[in-house]
């Protein structure tokens, strides 16, 4: 199984820190956040990742190279101007392949151990999401969960309000027939929903969504503690 990390963005919450450093390449923990996703896929045996990159490009790629220094095999893709969510992926369809593939947003952080998502099988799905408590920052979530399903909030099935983690297991055939260019991944997401073929699951884990200096600092701290050793 291959993964995707999304790295391209441009991190404009979290200036000044990220006028000479991409937002993957901040440190918590003495780590970078891009390198605590790496090697917990390298743990479970993950070793095909794929990276996207646009902002400060050159200094992500210089700093974590083809990942022969984490053990594992990163191919990279470019993006002249920021392409979002979707459209990085559908930049990177030729390295990711046809098969499912884990999908991990690189501004954030969590103790969750990516192995079950081995254990996905889609079947006709083309996605399973998963799912964390409402943070603080966005109380209201993005989806509803009920019986391991994703639905939007304009469907009548109801279920808990959650917010989506920014770890997923995606099928390629999401992208089928849509062009490339800059587009987002959420309405793709409720098309899904809408169709029936997005499955679910809440995390039972740390999470954190490094979106502001502040939340940065603060989990530093909480590491370096040993808040979640």
């Amino acid at each position: 199984m291959k993964a995707m990390i999304l790295a391209a963005g441009l991190g404009n919450r979290m200036r000044p820190l990220t006028l000479y450093k991409p937002k993957p390449l901040l440190e918590v923990g003495g780590k970078p956040l891009i390198v605590w996703h790496i090697e917990k896929l390298k743990n479970i045996g993950v070793t095909e990742i794929i990276i996207n990159s646009a902002w400060l490009a050159d200094v992500l790629i210089g700093a974590l190279g083809d990942g022969s220094q984490f053990g594992v095999n990163i191919r990279w893709t470019r993006e002249i101007e920021g392409l979002e969510t979707a459209g990085g992926i559908i930049n990177a369809l030729p390295l990711l392949g046809a098969e499912p593939f884990i999908l991990v947003n690189g501004d954030v952080w969590t103790t969750y151990e990516f192995e079950p998502l081995l254990d996905i099988k889609l079947g006709h799905d083309l996605a399973h999401l998963v799912f964390v408590t409402n943070p603080p920052q966005h109380a209201q979530g993005d989806f509803t969960l009920a019986e391991g399903r994703a639905y939007t909030f304009d469907q009548a099935q109801m279920g808990e309000a959650l917010t989506y983690s920014g770890v997923a297991v995606i099928h390629p055939k999401m992208f089928d027939g849509l062009d490339a260019g800059k587009r987002p991944l959420a309405p793709l997401l409720k098309q899904g929903m809408l169709d029936g073929k997005v499955s679910a699951e809440k995390m039972q884990a740390t999470w954190v969504d490094v979106g502001t200096p502040e939340r940065l600092s603060a989990l530093d701290l909480q590491i370096r503690e040993g808040m979640y050793a």
